[in-house]
C-alpha cells in the first residue's frame, strides 16, 4: 500500500512553526516511502478563516521546500460530502439531533462546575422522540447533530510514536457535536465541525497515516469512533511532541517568533530553518550529524526515531545551523539575498551596475554572518564616503605621528590610479620603511581612518573595495581633519 499523508492547517493565522514541523515530518515520511503528500486547508471556521492566511500557508510551505502532490483542497468546497457522512451516521443510529440552546448548555456547565464536575454534555437529547423533535422545530429551534459516545467504551490504538494509547469514552466530554446550528433557511445541517470533517476528508483522500501533534490525541480517540461508525478502516496514527520554549511552555510569539514569516524576516534561510525544525523531535541514525537537506533527511527518516518528549527550541542552535548554510552560499547568490536588506538600510547601491563590487563585498563579509540581517551591520563600514568615528578610532588617529603617516598614504595613492590589493600592500610596506615604524601602527591608523573603527573585516580587502568607489581617499582626507 502506497502511503498517503496530509498536512491540514486552518487559515486562521500565518503558518506556525509547529504546523511547519508537522508538515516536514509528513513530507519526509511520504518521500521516504515513495508516497503522496497532500495539502488540505481546513477553513470551516468561517469567522476566523482568511484567504490571505491560506496564501501565507502555501507560500510558507513552498519557501521551506515542501512540495505537495495533491491539493490544496478547501473544506468549504466539500460541504455536500460532509452532509453525506452526517446523514449516514443519522441513518445508522450513531447520531441524533440536539436542540439544546447555548444558554442551556452554559447553565449545564455552571452546575457541573459548582459540583466540582468536569464540564461535559449530559446527553439529555440522545433519546428524543419524533414528536419532541417536531415540538422544538415548531418553536423555531435549530439542532446541532451529535455523535453518540459510549461512556463505557475503551478506545485503544497503537501509536507509531507513542506505542499503545488508551482513552476512555467517559473522558471525551459526552456525545460530541459534529455540526453547528444551521444558519440558512432550508439547510439540513449546519456547518460541519472539525472531527467530522477531518474523518470524512481523510477517508475521501484515502489517507493511510495521520501524523500530527500530541495536542490532537483526544481528537484521535473521537475520530476512531467515527471511522468505526462509518464502517471504514482506521488509518495509522502518530502523535509528534510539541515544540516548547526554554521554560517548557508551548512556543509562542512571546518567545521571539512563532510563524514562519517571523523567522524569514529575522534573516533565517529556508534550508537552514527546515534543517533545524526537522531536528526538533527527530534524531537521525547518526546523532552526530546535524546538517541535512530535506532530501538527505528523507532517506533516513522514520517515525521510530521521533521522540515522545517535547522538543525545546534553542535559538543558539538555530543560529549556528543558519550560519553553516550562509557560509556556503556563493557570493553571487548572497548578493541577491542581501540586496533587500541593504536597500532597507538606506545604502545607496544598484544591483545591476554595482554587482561586481557587491559580489566582492559579499565574499568579504560572509564568514561573519549568522543571519541574513547581519549583512547590514557587517557591511555598514563599506558603504559611502562619510564616516562616524568611534572613541577608539579618534584616540588612534590623534596619536603622535599618525597624521603624517596617513598623509603619506594619501600621497602614495596618487601613484596608483588603478589600485590592486598588491598595490595596497606595497603602499603599506613603503610607508613602514619610510617612517621606520612597525606595521601594526600603520594598520591600526589606516583602519581608524578608512573605517572609523578599530575592528571590522579584513583591512586590505576593505581598502580595495573602498578604492573602487573612490571613497578611500575621501575618507582618509576626512580623517586628517579629525586630528
Amino acid at each position: 500500500m502506497t502511503p498517503r499523508v496530509r498536512i491540514a492547517p486552518s487559515p486562521t493565522g500565518n503558518l506556525h512553526i509547529g504546523t511547519a514541523r508537522t508538515a516536514i515530518f509528513n513530507w519526509l515520511f511520504a518521500r521516504h516511502h515513495w508516497g503522496q503528500f497532500i495539502l488540505r486547508i481546513e477553513d470551516t471556521d468561517l469567522e476566523r478563516s482568511r484567504p490571505e492566511y491560506t496564501e501565507n500557508i502555501k507560500s510558507g510551505l513552498t519557501w521551506l521546500g515542501l512540495n505537495w502532490d495533491e491539493g490544496p483542497f478547501l473544506q468549504t468546497q466539500r460541504f455536500d460530502l460532509y452532509c453525506q457522512g452526517i446523514q449516514t451516521l443519522l441513518d445508522k443510529g450513531f447520531a441524533y439531533r440536539c436542540y439544546c440552546t447555548p444558554e442551556e448548555l452554559e447553565k449545564m456547565r455552571e452546575e457541573q462546575k459548582a459540583n466540582n464536575q468536569a464540564p461535559r454534555y449530559d446527553n439529555r437529547h440522545r433519546h428524543l422522540t419524533e414528536a419532541e423533535c417536531q415540538k422544538f422545530e415548531s418553536e423555531g429551534k435549530k439542532p446541532v447533530i451529535r455523535f453518540i459516545i459510549d461512556d463505557n467504551r475503551e478506545i485503544v490504538w497503537n501509536d507509531l510514536i507513542r506505542n499503545k494509547v488508551t482513552w476512555r469514552g467517559k473522558d471525551l466530554g459526552g456525545d460530541m457535536a459534529i455540526t453547528r446550528i444551521p444558519q440558512l433557511e432550508g439547510e439540513s445541517f449546519g456547518q460541519p465541525l472539525y472531527n467530522l470533517a477531518v474523518v470524512v476528508d481523510d477517508l475521501d483522500m484515502k489517507i493511510t497515516h495521520v501524523i500530527r501533534g500530541e495536542d490532537h490525541i483526544a481528537n484521535t480517540a473521537k475520530q476512531i469512533l467515527l471511522y468505526e461508525a462509518l464502517g471504514k478502516t482506521v488509518p495509522d496514527f502518530a502523535h509528534t511532541p510539541l515544540i516548547l520554549n526554554q521554560e517548557g511552555g508551548k512556543l509562542s510569539k512571546r518567545d521571539g517568533a512563532s510563524s514562519i514569516d517571523d523567522f524569514r524576516k529575522m534573516g533565517f534561510l529556508p534550508d537552514a530553518l527546515a534543517n533545524y525544525i526537522m531536528l526538533l523531535g527527530w534524531t537521525p541514525p547518526d546523532s552526530t550529524k546535524e546538517i541535512f537537506t530535506l532530501s538527505e533527511a528523507a532517506k533516513e527518516f522514520s517515525l521510530e526515531r521521533v521522540n515522545k518528549a517535547g522538543a525545546k527550541f534553542d535559538w543558539g542552535k538555530l543560529d549556528w545551523i543558519n550560519s553553516q548554510y550562509l557560509h556556503q552560499i556563493p557570493a553571487s547568490e548572497l548578493v541577491e539575498l542581501a540586496f533587500p536588506y541593504w536597500k532597507e538600510a538606506g545604502y545607496e547601491v544598484n544591483l545591476e551596475s554595482d554587482r561586481p563590487w557587491l559580489e566582492q563585498l559579499a565574499a568579504l563579509i560572509v564568514p561573519s554572518l549568522t543571519r541574513l540581517t547581519d549583512v547590514i551591520k557587517e557591511s555598514r563600514l563599506l558603504f559611502g564616503n562619510t564616516l562616524s568615528y568611534s572613541n577608539e578610532a579618534l584616540e588612534q588617529l590623534r596619536k603622535e605621528g599618525v597624521k603624517d603617516i596617513i598623509q603619506a598614504v594619501v600621497d602614495n595613492l596618487a601613484n596608483y590610479p588603478q589600485l590592486s590589493e598588491d598595490n595596497v600592500k606595497e603602499i603599506i610596506r613603503q610607508v613602514t620603511v619610510d617612517f621606520k615604524i612597525k606595521k601594526g601602527l600603520i594598520m591600526r591608523s589606516l583602519r581608524a581612518g578608512l573605517m572609523g573603527e578599530l575592528h571590522g573585516p579584513d583591512l586590505i580587502k576593505s581598502w580595495f573595495l573602498l578604492h573602487q568607489k573612490g571613497w578611500d581617499i575621501i575618507r582618509l582626507k576626512e580623517s586628517l581633519s579629525q586630528i
